[in-house]
C-alpha cells in the first residue's frame, strides 16, 4: 500500500483521535564509498523516494505512545525512566532516539506517535538511520525545540554507537538530514564538509533487493570496524600520523605489509583504495560521465567481495545479472553488507527493461522475485508533503 500524508494522517486520527503533525525522512543509496565513513573518509550517498513516515502530537505528561503500522505494534515509553534492553525490537530505535535526545539537554514532552514506512527493513537502505532521523526531527518540533541538522545528524548516529550498539559511522543520519532533491552528496566523514552533486539526467540509479535480511548487530559488521582499528594501531608505531585507515596511502601500505596479517591488509587495501574510488566517482559524476561511474562501483563490489568480505552469494549472483545488461554502466552491493540490495547505475531510457529482466533472472536463478525500486533522489528529513486535495469521483 503505497503511503502518503493523508494514509499516515488518518491512521493517527483512527488510532488516538486528534490532528496529529506530520514528518518524514528519506532512505538513503550510497552510490559508492562502502564502509569508508567509520575510517574517516569519503563517501557519495543519495536520497530515496522511499521514506519513514512520523504522525506526532503532543500530549500533556512525560508519556510516549508509539504505534508502528510496521510491526502493528504499541509502545508505551516514560520520557523519564528510559532503560535499555537487548531484545532488538524496533522500540528500542524509539528509546534510543528519546534518550539521547534528552541526555543532549533537550527536555521533550510526551506525545502520541504513528510510525509507518516503506523503506525495506534489513535491506541496507537504511530504515533505521531514517526512523532516527525522523523520529528526532518530530519530537523536537513537538517541543518547540530547534537545532542545526549537523547536530541533528551526529545525535542521532549516537543512538545506533551508544543505543543500539552498532558502530556505524555519521554517513546516513548525515545525507538523510542534509542532502537535497536531484543530488548526491560528497561527504567528508571527518571534517563533515560535504558538496551536492547533481546526479545526470541520462542515468537512472536501480535498487533490487537479494531478499537476505541482514542483521547488523549480530552480524560481522562491528568486527569489520574492530580490525580496521587493529590495523592502524600496528601501522601507527611506523607511520605517526595515521589517525585513521584515511590517513594511508597505498604506497604507505604496502611498504609496511608485513606488519599485518593477510585478513588486516586485505581490510586496509579495501578501505584505501575505496576512498580514491569514491574521489574519483565524484569527479565522473561531475562531469556527467556515467560510464566511469559505473565503472568505479564494479570495482568496489569486487573489493567489498574480495578484500572486505561482506558480500554473500545472493548478492553476488545479483550484481552479476545487473552487469550483464548491456544498458547497466555498473553495479554494487549497498549498506553493511552479508545480504540486502545491490544498486545498479542503469541508461536511463531502458531503466523499465533493465528492472524486468533483473527480476525475471534472478527469480530464474534463485526461485523468488525481488523487490526493485527506481531511485528518485528526495528531499532531506522534514515536514511532510501536505495533505492532497479530496477530488470528488
Amino acid at each position: 500500500m503505497t503511503i502518503t500524508s493523508r494514509s499516515i494522517r488518518d491512521a493517527f486520527v483512527s488510532r488516538f483521535g486528534g490532528q496529529p503533525k506530520l514528518f518524514c525522512a528519506p532512505g538513503r543509496v550510497n552510490i559508492i564509498g562502502g564502509h569508508t565513513d567509520y575510517n574517516g573518509g569519503f563517501v557519495l550517498p543519495t536520497t530515496t523516494g522511499l521514506h519513514t513516515w512520523v504522525a506526532i502530537a503532543p500530549r500533556a505528561d512525560r508519556t510516549l505512545r508509539v504505534f508502528s503500522r510496521i510491526f502493528d505494534s504499541l509502545e508505551e515509553i516514560d520520557l523519564d525512566r528510559i532503560e535499555k534492553c537487548d531484545d532488538a525490537q524496533w522500540y528500542q530505535y524509539v528509546k534510543g532516539v528519546a534518550s539521547i535526545l534528552e541526555g543532549a539537554g533537550h527536555t521533550l514532552r510526551g506525545a502520541d506517535i504513528v510510525i509507518d514506512g516503506d523503506i525495506p527493513l534489513g535491506g541496507g537502505l537504511s530504515s533505521s538511520a531514517s526512523l532516527e532521523t525522523a523520529l528526532a526531527f518530530a519530537l523536537l518540533d513537538c517541543a518547540a525545540i530547534e537545532i542545526e541538522r549537523g547536530e541533528l545528524a551526529q545525535l542521532c548516529q549516537r543512538v545506533e554507537t551508544e543505543f543500539v550498539g552498532i558502530r556505524c559511522g555519521i554517513m546516513d543520519q548525515y545525507v538523510i538530514s542534509r542532502c537535497a532533491k536531484d543530488h548526491a552528496m560528497m561527504l567528508d566523514c571527518r571534517s563533515l564538509e560535504f558538496q551536492l552533486v547533481p546526479m545526470p539526467a541520462d542515468a537512472r540509479l536501480l535498487v533490487v533487493d537479494t531478499g537476505v535480511s541482514h542483521r547488523l548487530p549480530t552480524g560481522e559488521y562491528n568486527s569489520r570496524r574492530n580490525e580496521c582499528e587493529e590495523a592502524v594501531a600496528r601501522l601507527a608505531g611506523k607511520i605517526p600520523q595515521l589517525g585513521a585507515l584515511r590517513d594511508l596511502g597505498l604506497d604507505q601500505l604496502e611498504e609496511n605489509r608485513n606488519l599485518l596479517d593477510d585478513r588486516l591488509y586485505r581490510r586496509c587495501r579495501h578501505i584505501v583504495s575505496e576512498i580514491q574510488r569514491v574521489e574519483d566517482a565524484c569527479s565522473a559524476l561531475r562531469r556527467g560521465d556515467a560510464r566511469r561511474l559505473g565503472e568505479l562501483v564494479t570495482a568496489s563490489h569486487a573489493s567489498l567481495r574480495d578484500d572486505y568480505e561482506i558480500s554473500c552469494s545472493e548478492l553476488d549472483a545479483l550484481v552479476e545479472i545487473m552487469n550483464a545488461c548491456p544498458e547497466v554502466y555498473g553495479s554494487r552491493l549497498v549498506g553493511g553488507g552479508f545480504g540486502g540490495c545491490a544498486v545498479c547505475l542503469v541508461h536511463a531510457p531502458h531503466l523499465g527493461r533493465v528492472m524486468d529482466k533483473v527480476q525475471t533472472e534472478y527469480a530464474a536463478q534463485l526461485g523468488r522475485r525481488p523487490w526493485a525500486h527506481a531511485v528518485t533522489p528526495s528531499d532531506p528529513v522534514g515536514p511532510a508533503p501536505a495533505i492532497e486535495p479530496f477530488v470528488a469521483q
